[in-house]
């Protein structure tokens, strides 16, 4: 790798093309002013290389917030509303049923759904929910239920986890989102979402995902009022649970809006928060194969931008996403897929589409299939191993 110019920075990269790991102190200099932004960028740059060459990914995918009545009141959350508030809503069987239809007409592989935690909706619905859009649109792989929803239905039931996965496995559920994750550390949890599951619930739920065979992605909430050793604290935190189970496809940071939300005196994390963020992602998050640049909460821009600091997935089209709109992000509603790809080749990076799994798609109109077919099996195998996709952190 080439010279840096601090000689701490030099010391960081020879370490990786070692194949040593990065620790705490290490993340806290990355985050520091003396670590010049395009620097860690070009460092970070090479080992997204190294895992997945000039590829990034993206998906057609559809997002579906079945309601926003929400028990919990998280002080960065504008998405929530209470039972009696006019924003309030529930979909019905015939709307959830549309948004999979749209899903399919539009040749979807995805439907990514989270919502609020409703206290008057049994446990039954979100199941029935899950297994009338498999039976209907069997196809369409269903990413649901961040963690934080699986200790609410485990709260509501009486189950435990592996019970309630066991449960949505069974009506169709295909993998989880990470969301719910936000901060770990107890210091700023118990201040922007106290009573909702805490940092060892929520890696104990991805815990038993993964050992169900569930692949999930993990995020992290940063730019409010957590510091640099939160945020490398939550990031060790990730990498340690992927070291026992391999489970985790894609790290996703997640830029706080503070629009319409109790944190709305808050600024929004610069673009050099953001880029630097990912960067150090990359650097710490060993042996998670990829990381996304959300262009929902970054920005267009800023996202495209992120390929070059370590990023490899631009996310998808993303139509109908309300959680961070509600929030006061600015981007569009949906982006075309004719778009994505002209801003991966203008930034310089080949786009490939992909399924849930990471699996390239090959694509006629609406029609799709798997450039290289798996049985269905091979979606809900034990995760015995751990990932094999991304090459080791050494010098080629």
């Amino acid at each position: 790798m080439p010279s840096f110019s601090h000689p701490r920075l030099e010391q960081i990269a020879e370490k990786l093309e070692a194949g040593r790991r990065l620790g705490l102190e290490d993340g806290l200099f990355l985050y520091s002013p003396e670590v010049h932004l395009n620097e860690l960028g070009r460092l970070a740059h090479q080992v997204r290389l190294k895992f997945n060459a000039r590829r990034t990914y993206y998906n057609i995918n559809v997002h579906l917030n079945p309601t926003n009545v929400c028990v919990y009141r998280c002080s960065f959350c504008a998405f929530r509303a209470d039972l009696r508030d006019p924003r309030g809503y529930v979909m019905d069987d015939e709307q959830i049923l549309a948004r999979g239809a749209e899903a399919q007409r539009i040749g979807a592989t995805e439907m990514h759904i989270v919502g609020g935690l409703h206290h008057q909706r049994k446990y039954d619905w979100y199941v029935h929910l899950i297994r009338i859009l498999h039976d209907a649109y069997p196809q369409l792989h269903l990413k649901a239920w961040t963690a934080v929803e699986i200790h609410w239905f485990c709260h509501m039931t009486g189950k435990t986890a592996q019970e309630v996965l066991e449960d949505m496995i069974e009506a169709g559920l295909g993998s989880m989102p990470g969301g719910g994750a936000e901060i770990f550390h107890p210091q700023v949890r118990h201040q922007i979402c106290e009573h909702k599951a805490d940092a060892d619930q929520w890696l104990h739920i991805h815990r038993t995902a993964h050992r169900l065979g569930l692949r999930t992605t993990c995020t992290m909430l940063y730019g409010h009022i957590e510091d640099a050793y939160h945020r490398v604290d939550h990031l060790l935190r990730l990498r340690a649970l992927q070291d026992e189970t391999g489970g985790f496809l894609t790290f996703i940071p997640l830029a706080f809006h503070p629009d319409n939300t109790r944190l709305s005196h808050l600024k929004k994390p610069s673009a050099f928060l953001d880029l630097r963020t990912i960067a150090i992602s990359r650097l710490i998050l060993d042996n998670i194969p990829h990381i996304k640049a959300y262009w929902v909460m970054l920005g267009v821009g800023t996202a495209q931008t992120a390929l070059s600091y370590g990023a490899d997935d631009f996310d998808g089209t993303v139509r109908h996403e309300r959680i961070y709109h509600d929030a006061g992000a600015d981007t569009p509603q949906a982006l075309d897929v004719s778009s994505i790809c002209h801003l991966i080749r203008e930034a310089g990076f080949e786009p490939v589409e992909r399924d849930t799994l990471y699996r390239p798609v090959v694509r006629n109109g609406t029609c799709w299939h798997l450039a290289h077919s798996e049985p269905d099996s091979a979606r809900t195998q034990p995760l015995a191993n751990k990932l094999a996709e991304a090459e080791p952190l050494t010098s080629s």
